[in-house]
């Protein structure tokens, strides 16, 4: 197959936007509900903390990892995490590490730019598989989709001397206001991924890149929107559009799949919101009978909130009381059915916030092939 040198944005000829408002309509108004709901949410950071993770797993799994959400969390405490290679956690770490990078670059003023996806890439690939990648660096030699060379592969990208052509005109699209934001991202999306100017990494760092510029734009104010569990269950359509889009140019049919994944995404993180809140207060309110234990059980219970999979030697340093103090409150919250332990163990015991880890887990299981 024959190397693919995408025509800078936008397309032409023009996308017909008749057929795309009625989705772009239903799309900016889920996010207008989205960025309302995490600015009436008691502490927004919970919630951020939960789905930068979950995005960090399922977009990671998409590229073939198998770690899943607990893991990753155990992980990042230096825990023992079971079943995913290290490698598979590092990956996915990268990834939180990434997207964080990116967002306290854009506080700072830094623009979206060329040099920030270097960067950022340099941060995604910085541990275990992908090291050997040249990470922070566009590729030198040609890379391609499917297959065994670029002879029988699915796509080939453009060749290096042709790439940087195509990076100088979608940087300067990044820029270009003309088209509806919602769509502008759209066309952005399915140009990098065209462009696919890393020789690893680059499928994460785009879908990354799309929840950066809604935040660039003071869209949300809080990155809240995350379209990889939508690509995870819709990921043969999405491959599927995306090479129709380089074959037929069917840009329009493209856009009316993203947006209906802007739309469903933020419905549903409106959604997982609403009903963390809602455990958080009813498992509250159980705690307030306990009586005099109550006071305890409920600091402990706080703590989970931010932290569902712990162990007991952290939860006691944390809140600054005795292990022993700590054992006898979790003890309590089992008996109300709010944590479980998962070791088995006498010692070293870990506790698990079971409906919250549930609740902000759902679609995180490992892809089977």
């Amino acid at each position: 197959m024959r190397a693919f040198i995408p025509k800078p944005l936008p397309p032409d000829p023009p996308v017909d936007l008749l057929a795309l408002y009625p989705l772009l309509d239903k799309a900016n108004q889920a996010l207008g509900r989205l960025d309302g709901s995490t600015a009436v949410l008691p502490n927004p950071d919970i919630f951020l903390y939960f789905y930068i993770r979950k995005e960090a797993v399922i977009s990671s799994q998409i590229e073939g990892t198998q770690s899943t959400l607990s893991e990753l969390l155990l992980f990042e405490k230096g825990l023992e995490t079971g079943v995913s290679s290290i490698d598979d956690l590092k990956e996915t770490s990268n990834y939180v590490a990434a997207m964080e990078y990116g967002l306290r670059r854009l506080r700072k003023g830094f623009p979206i730019s060329l040099r920030l996806i270097r960067e950022i890439h340099g941060v995604l690939l910085r541990a275990g598989r992908g090291t050997d990648k040249t990470p922070g660096e566009f590729r030198r030699s040609q890379n391609w989709i499917g297959g065994s060379r670029p002879g029988n592969a699915l796509f080939v990208p453009p060749p290096p001397d042709a790439m940087m052509e195509c990076l100088d005109a979608f940087e300067k699209y990044l820029y270009d206001n003309r088209l509806p934001l919602l769509v502008k991202l759209g066309l952005i999306h399915a140009q990098f991924e065209t462009i696919h100017p890393f020789l690893d990494g680059n499928g994460r760092l785009g879908r990354l890149l799309l929840t950066l510029l809604l935040c660039d734009c003071q869209v949300l104010r809080q990155p809240m929107l995350y379209l990889s569990l939508y690509l995870k269950a819709n990921r043969n359509q999405y491959y599927d559009l995306l090479q129709k889009v380089r074959t037929e140019g069917t840009w329009e049919a493209w856009l009316k799949f993203f947006l209906e994944g802007v739309a469903q995404t933020a419905d549903q993180a409106c959604d997982t919101a609403a009903r963390l809140l809602h455990i958080f207060r009813k498992d509250g309110e159980k705690i307030r009978k306990l009586g005099r234990t109550a006071g305890l059980a409920t600091q402990v219970h706080i703590y989970l909130q931010a932290n569902p999979i712990c162990p007991i030697r952290e939860i006691a340093k944390e809140i600054s009381r005795t292990i022993p103090a700590v054992t006898s409150a979790l003890k309590r919250l089992d008996e109300l059915g709010i944590v479980t332990e998962i070791t088995g163990k006498k010692r070293s015991r870990i506790f698990v916030y079971k409906r919250c880890l549930s609740l902000v887990g759902a679609g995180t299981e490992p892809i089977k092939n």
